[in-house]
């Protein structure tokens, strides 16, 4: 979505519009369904899971479902976190079938790159990371969610 405003524009010598009372810009990227459940992550993990899916494809975003299950936010708050959980291992398996022709290697690059550059905006949140990473490292580890059970 582009949305503009122009009040006294000119045109400078190169022959790009300027203007002198301002320009108003504002642009929304529409994210599909897929690429809206790439969590927020800690950002050594989604540094991780760049590195994962630069050398595995998919493994990165194989790993970052797992991090929904612990309490990663999304840009899908209207989803439950199961329905997140399976679009993320859905998109790593895309990624894993069409790495054969290189289109899932390369997409696998650009969804870790994203996973770093939401980790990086969301990076003041540091206690909540530390949270997350534990509850990340535990389920790993353990392969179950003991934290909901009241232990």
């Amino acid at each position: 979505m582009l949305k503009m405003d122009q009040k006294d524009t000119d045109m400078n010598e190169k022959g790009v519009t300027s203007s002198t009372s301002g320009v108003v810009v504002q642009v929304r990227e529409k994210k599909g369904p897929l690429r809206a459940a790439i969590p927020y992550m800690p950002f050594p993990v989604a540094v991780i899971c760049l590195f994962l899916n630069t050398f595995v494809p998919g493994l990165g975003t194989f790993v970052s479902a797992f991090t929904v299950l612990c309490g990663a936010r999304t840009d899908l708050p209207d989803r439950h976190m199961c329905c997140v959980f399976w679009l993320n291992i859905a998109a790593a398996f895309i990624q894993i079938l069409t790495a054969i022709v290189m289109v899932g290697w390369i997409m696998s690059i650009f969804w870790g790159m994203d996973m770093v550059i939401l980790a990086k905006s969301q990076s003041h949140h540091t206690k909540h990371w530390g949270v997350l990473a534990f509850r990340l490292l535990e389920t790993l580890v353990l392969g179950r969610r003991r934290w909901n059970r009241g232990a």
